[in-house]
C-alpha cells in the first residue's frame, strides 16, 4: 500500500470515496438480506457526527455503546472518531453494573444504547452512577423522541459538521478487557495504534471485492480491527449475522468468501461434519476420512500417489464440494484467533478446501501480533510477526530451555490501561516492550507457537505443571462434549468437569437403547464420557489426563456467567460455582 493510514477517520473517507457504490453492509430481515452502501453508511456518519457535535461532544470526549453488531453501531463508531472523541463499546450480555463502572472508569459524556429496555437502564445510570453522563441515545426509540438515534441523524443532517482529522497519538477508544478476575480494564488503543495493524494487513494479507458474515463483536479487538476496519479499508462487505444459531443456515444464503471466527465455532463446524458423516453410507465414510488423510499429506507438502489423488478427486466432488454449499460455496479463508485453535481442526477444515490462517495477539496490542498468510503459513503455529512487530521470548519466567512469555514490541502496543498504573508497570517494559502473559516458542523458520497462559498453569502436588486451556480444546474434540474444565491445582491429580453434548447424547441414547434419565448419575453416560475423556486425551502426558470427572448439564455461556462475551472460560467462577463437586472427586 503506498498511502498508510495515520488514523481512522482517514481510512474511512478513503473507501467511502473509492467504493461508494459497493454494498458494506448486510442486514437480515425476517428471511432476506437488505444492503447498504459505502455512500449510504457515510451519509449516517457525517448525520451522526454532527448530532454528536450538537450535544457538545468533542476531542477528548467519550461516545460509549451498548450494541451488537449493527449499521448503527458503525456509523456511531466513524462519527466519534471524526470529532476527535474516543469510542467506548460495551456489550448486550453485560450486566448494568458492568456497564455503570466502564462509563464511569472512562468519564463518558454520551452513551447509546440498542434496545428501549438497554437505554432505559442507561437513563438510571445518569447522576450518582455515572456523573459524567449527559445523554443517553436509544437506538430503537421512536423519531419523536428527542433522546432517539432518527432524532440525532435528523438533527445532524440540518447543521452538518466537518470531520477533523486526529493525530496519530490521539486515542480512538478504549476497550474494556473481559474481566475474568475482578474489573474489566480499558485498554487504551490510539489511532496509530489501529492503523499499524490495518497498514500491516494490506502489506500481509489484502483483501478484494470479499464479503464476510459478521457475527464476532466488534467490541472486541479482534472483531473491530480485523473484520470491520480491516474490511472496510480495502471496500469489502459484511453481513451482519443476526444470531449464532443461524451461523451456518446464513453462510448458505450470504455466500462469504473469508469467515472470521474463534476456535468454539471451527470446533463446531468439524463436529457437526463429523456428525454428519456418521450417519452415510460406509462407502462414503470411507471416501471422506481417506480424503481428508490425502488432503492433509498435500496441504503439508508431502507427495500424494496417483490413486491417492484420484481418491482425493473424487471425495472433492462428492463430498467436499458439497459440505463447501452449506457454507455458501464461496468460502476462501478462515481465519481463527482470540485462542489457541487445534492442529487437527485447522488441517481438516483446510482439507476440505478452506485455507485456515491462524493468528496470535491480544487487545493491547491492537489486536494482531502475529499471523499466518499467504506464502507464510504452517498450521498449528500462530504465524510470523507481523510487519513492524518484534517478538521475544523471555525464559526466565518459566524456567524451560525452550519456551517462555511472549514479549512483543512495536507500534500496536496500547497506550495504557485506563487509571491503572501498577499494572501499566507490570505488563509495559520500559521500551514499551509488552508483556503478554502468554507462554509459547518461536521455530527455526520465525513462526510463533502458543502453549498456554501463564495465569492459568498451575502445579499439582508431585510438582508437575499443568497448562489446561490446550488440554481443554483438545477434549472438546469429542461430539459428546460441547464443554470441559480441567482442575488440579495443589491436587494430587487432573479432575474434569464435563458439560456434555445434549444433542449428540440424545441421538447416542436412542440408537442404544439407553433411557437418560438423570444424566449426571447415569452409570452407561459416565461409561461414554469415559471413553471420550480417555481416547481424547491419549496423547496428553500421564500426568495431564484427567483422573476423575465430574458432569453437569449446564453448560458454560455468558448468560450464567460462565464464558467471557469472547467465549473464553471465567474459569474462577466455574470453581466458584462447582468447586464441592470437584472437590468431592478427590
Amino acid at each position: 500500500m503506498s498511502d498508510k493510514f495515520t488514523n481512522l477517520v482517514e481510512l474511512f473517507e478513503r473507501s467511502c470515496q473509492q467504493y461508494a457504490k459497493r454494498e458494506v453492509f448486510g442486514v437480515k430481515q425476517g428471511d432476506t438480506w437488505s444492503w447498504v452502501t459505502y455512500a449510504e453508511l457515510e451519509k449516517q456518519v457525517n448525520d451522526a457526527r454532527a448530532g454528536l457535535a450538537a450535544l457538545g461532544v468533542k476531542a477528548g470526549d467519550k461516545v460509549g455503546i451498548v450494541a451488537n453488531n449493527r449499521v448503527e453501531w458503525a456509523a456511531a463508531c466513524y462519527a466519534t472518531y471524526g470529532l476527535r472523541a474516543s469510542y467506548v463499546p460495551m456489550y448486550e450480555a453485560q450486566k448494568a453494573d458492568e456497564w455503570a463502572f466502564i462509563l464511569d472508569d472512562c468519564g463518558a459524556k454520551v452513551v447509546i444504547g440498542a434496545t428501549n429496555a438497554i437505554t432505559e437502564k442507561l437513563e438510571g445510570l445518569k447522576g450518582s452512577a455515572v456523573k459524567s453522563l449527559e445523554h443517553v441515545i436509544g437506538l430503537e426509540l421512536p423519531e419523536s423522541d428527542e433522546r432517539s438515534w432518527k432524532a440525532l441523524l435528523s438533527r445532524g443532517a440540518a447543521h452538518p459538521v466537518a470531520a477533523e482529522r486526529p493525530a496519530p497519538e490521539e486515542t480512538a477508544g478504549f476497550i474494556y478487557t473481559s474481566g475474568t478476575t475482578g474489573n474489566p480494564k480499558g485498554v487504551i488503543l490510539s489511532h496509530g495504534n489501529i492503523a499499524s495493524n490495518i497498514n500491516a494487513i494490506h502489506e500481509i494479507f489484502p483483501f478484494g471485492d470479499d464479503r464476510s458474515l459478521s457475527f464476532l463483536p466488534w467490541a472486541h479487538s479482534f472483531g473491530q480491527t480485523c473484520e470491520l476496519h480491516g474490511l472496510l479499508s480495502m471496500g469489502c462487505s459484511m453481513a451482519i449475522n443476526d444470531d449464532v444459531a443461524n451461523l451456518v443456515a446464513n453462510l448458505a444464503v450470504v455466500k462469504p468468501s473469508i469467515l472470521f471466527a474463534v476456535p468454539r465455532i471451527f470446533n463446531r463446524i468439524y463436529d457437526g461434519v463429523n456428525k454428519q458423516m456418521t450417519e452415510k453410507p460406509g462407502f462414503i465414510q470411507s471416501l471422506f476420512r481417506s480424503g481428508i488423510r490425502t488432503a492433509t499429506r498435500k496441504n503439508r507438502g508431502e507427495s500424494v500417489g496417483v490413486l491417492d489423488g484420484i481418491g482425493l478427486s473424487l471425495a472433492d466432488k462428492v463430498i467436499f464440494s458439497k459440505i463447501r454449499e452449506k457454507f455458501g460455496g464461496r468460502l476462501k479463508y478462515a481465519v481463527s484467533g482470540s485462542a489457541a485453535l487445534s492442529k487437527e481442526v485447522a488441517e481438516f477444515i483446510d482439507a476440505l478446501g478452506i485455507e485456515v490462517y491462524e493468528g496470535y495477539g491480544l487487545t493491547e496490542t491492537s489486536p494482531i501480533a502475529t499471523a499466518n498468510y499467504p506464502g507464510n503459513r504452517k498450521i498449528g503455529s500462530v504465524g510470523k510477526p507481523i510487519p513492524g512487530v518484534t517478538i521475544t521470548i523471555d525464559r526466565e519466567v518459566t524456567g524451560d530451555p525452550k519456551h517462555g512469555e511472549i514479549l512483543i514490541a512495536g507500534p500496536n502496543i496500547m497506550q495504557g490501561y485506563h487509571n491503572r498504573d501498577d499494572e501499566n508497570r507490570a505488563v509495559l517494559m520500559a521500551d514499551r516492550t509488552f508483556r503478554s502473559g502468554d507462554m509459547g516458542f518461536v521455530d527455526p523458520d520465525g513462526y510463533l507457537y502458543i502453549t498456554g497462559r501463564i495465569k492459568e498453569q498451575y502445579k499439582l502436588e508431585n510438582g508437575k505443571y499443568v497448562v489446561p486451556s490446550p488440554l481443554e480444546e483438545q477434549l472438546k474434540l469429542s461430539p459428546f462434549i460441547a464443554n470441559v474444565m480441567i482442575h488440579g491445582a495443589n491436587k494430587p491429580f487432573n479432575v474434569a468437569l464435563v458439560v456434555p453434548d445434549m444433542e449428540a447424547l440424545k441421538r447416542w441414547a436412542g440408537e442404544n437403547g439407553v433411557e437418560l434419565g438423570s444424566v449426571a448419575e447415569n452409570p452407561k453416560v459416565r461409561e461414554l464420557l469415559k471413553a471420550e475423556l480417555t481416547k481424547y486425551a491419549a496423547e496428553f502426558k500421564g500426568f495431564e489426563r484427567p483422573e476423575k470427572f465430574a458432569i453437569t448439564t449446564e453448560d458454560f455461556t455468558t448468560d450464567n456467567g460462565l464464558l467471557t462475551p469472547t467465549l473464553k472460560l471465567k474459569r474462577r467462577n466455574v470453581l466458584q460455582k462447582y468447586e464441592p463437586q470437584l472437590d468431592s472427586l478427590y
